[in-house]
C-alpha cells in the first residue's frame, strides 16, 4: 500500500531534511520504491545536501507550471528519486503552493513510500503539505522550544484533517534518555518512535554531500535511521553483518591509536 509520510517541525534547525534524506535512501535500501520530495519551496535544503544545487528543472518549475514533474526527478542515494526545489529568489515567488496536492497525487501512483519535506512553521506550503500525506513525522530537539514548536504542528495538522504517526527526537544525547523520551511523549500527546542520538559523523557526511546512512552506516545515528525505516516499511530491523565487523574494527582502531573516524 502506497504510503505518504510529511516530515514537520514546528522551527527549522530540527534536522528534518536530515532525517527525510537517510529515512528515504533507508527505505529504498529494503527494496521499496521510494521518492522524497523537497515541499519547503522557500528554503529549499534537500536539493543541496544531496548535490543537486544545480538542477535545471525543480519543483518550483512544476509548481510555477512551467515544466512537467516527470522533469524534476533526479537518481538519488541507493536508487531514491528526488524531487528537490530550486535555490532562486524568482523560482520561489513563480511557485504556487496549491499545485502540490497534484503534484503529490502524480507521485503516489509511482511509488511505495513518498516522504515529503515540509516547511517549517505555519506558512501556506507547510500547512498543505500536513494536511495532503498520511500521517506526519515531527522532528524535535530535545529542547522545550522544540517541542513547544512541535506540539503547535501537532495541533496545526489535526486542524486540517491530518495524522500524526510519531516524534522522532533528533540530535539526542545520551545522558537521561528514557526521560526524554517520555517527557516528549507527554508534553506532544504522540509516542516517539526513535530517538537520533547526537553524532558528529552526520556533519561529515554532509560534507560529502551524502547521506549518513551511506558514508559511514555502521554509526549509531545510521543504525537509528534504519531502525525507523523498517518499522515504517513493517520489516524487521536486522544489522548487516559486514556492518558488525566494521564497527568491531572501528572500536579497535580507537582503542589502539585514538582519535575519530
Amino acid at each position: 500500500m502506497i504510503r505518504a509520510f510529511t516530515i514537520a517541525s514546528g522551527k527549522g534547525g530540527t534536522g528534518k531534511t536530515t532525517v527525510t534524506v537517510n529515512l528515504g535512501a533507508s527505505l529504498a535500501r529494503l527494496g521499496k520504491e521510494t521518492y522524497i520530495l523537497d515541499a519547503d519551496i522557500g528554503m529549499a535544503n534537500l536539493g543541496l545536501v544531496l548535490g543537486l544545487e544545480e538542477a535545471p528543472v525543480t519543483l518550483h518549475e512544476v509548481l510555477a507550471g512551467q515544466a512537467k514533474i516527470d522533469d524534476a526527478i533526479y537518481e538519488g542515494p541507493n536508487g531514491v528519486k528526488v524531487v528537490p526545489s530550486g535555490i532562486s529568489l524568482q523560482g520561489f515567488q513563480n511557485a504556487d503552493p496549491d499545485r502540490l496536492r497534484d503534484v503529490m497525487r502524480s507521485l503516489v501512483d509511482r511509488c511505495d513510500y513518498l516522504l515529503v519535506d515540509a516547511a517549517a512553521g505555519i506558512s501556506k506550503d507547510g500547512v498543505v503539505a500536513l494536511a495532503i500525506s498520511d500521517e506526519v513525522i515531527l522532528v524535535v530537539n530535545p529542547e522545550l522550544s522544540s517541542m513547544a514548536d512541535a506540539l503547535k504542528t501537532k495541533i496545526l495538522t489535526e486542524m486540517v484533517g491530518g495524522t500524526v504517526y510519531g516524534a522522532i527526537i533528533n540530535r539526542s544525547g545520551m545522558e537521561n534518555t528514557e526521560i526524554r523520551r517520555h517527557s516528549v511523549e507527554d508534553v506532544l500527546g504522540v509516542r516517539v518512535v526513535d530517538m537520533i542520538p547526537e553524532d558528529s559523523n552526520v556533519r561529515r557526511s554532509a560534507a560529502y554531500k551524502t547521506p549518513i546512512v551511506l558514508k559511514y552506516p555502521s554509526s549509531e545515528a545510521s543504525r537509528a535511521f534504519r531502525r525507523i525505516a523498517a518499522e515504517m516499511a513493517g520489516v524487521t530491523y536486522e544489522e548487516e553483518t559486514e556492518e558488525r565487523k566494521q564497527d568491531f574494527v572501528d572500536r579497535l582502531a580507537h582503542t589502539l591509536f585514538g582519535g575519530s573516524r
